[in-house]
């Protein structure tokens, strides 16, 4: 899929002609693990809603329902067969199986607030679900963190593009929620990956020690 079908400009149009089907299945198929800007389409159908164009509940409805949705499928994608290929792309990039096995110890201890708290991050978002199957995360526990955290989602998306579209243009607003997220993103990569580098070289100081 090219850049220039999924600008902004036309996924203005998209919205425009299907309304909110076009709302309800970018979010679903971003959600199964696509990469699609699901959170522009939740922008632009707050900002319809904004400019009364669709309705404000209706709008919400299709965002929470497409992220539960696409969620929950990405969730069992995940569980039934994302551990072989993650395997084989680890072999892809001489990652070994038994870190890979590490990693996604850390992860399911996380799980339900990466389930939770991913919807706010760039990337996390798409893979989120589908690394919670992969470590076999209880369906019943995924279900109530993929639940709530898709409401405080669209919700927060949806109301901010409703009343601040009335104040600034949608490409503005889509830019600073996306430069928001993305820096979000940096933020937890370091969270995460600075721990883990500074435990590495300790464990290589204490070997060059023996």
């Amino acid at each position: 899929m090219s850049l220039e079908f999924i600008s902004l400009e036309n996924i203005q149009k998209v919205a425009h002609e299907y309304g909110y089907w076009a709302i309800f299945l970018g979010i679903l198929l971003e959600n199964l693990g696509i990469p699609l800007p699901g959170e522009t389409v939740t922008l632009v159908g707050g900002f319809l809603a904004g400019s009364k164009e669709l309705n404000y509940w209706l709008v919400l409805a299709d965002a929470i329902a497409g992220a539960v949705i696409g969620g929950i499928c990405g969730y069992w994608i995940g569980r039934i067969g994302g551990w072989s290929l993650l395997v084989r792309l680890g072999n892809l990039f001489r990652i070994s199986e038994a870190r890979l096995l590490s990693i996604k110890e850390q992860f399911s201890e996380n799980a339900g607030k990466a389930v939770f708290f991913g919807r706010f991050f760039a990337l996390l978002r798409i893979f989120s679900a589908p690394l919670a199957g992969i470590v076999e995360m209880p369906f019943g526990k995924f279900l109530i963190y993929n639940v709530v955290g898709a409401i405080a989602w669209g919700s927060v998306m949806v109301t901010l593009a409703f009343f601040a579209g009335r104040l600034v243009s949608l490409e503005q607003l889509v830019a600073w929620v996306t430069q928001f997220a993305l820096l979000a993103l940096l933020i937890l990569v370091a969270v995460i990956a600075i721990p883990i580098w500074l435990e590495s070289r300790g464990k290589g100081g204490e070997e060059i020690g023996r």
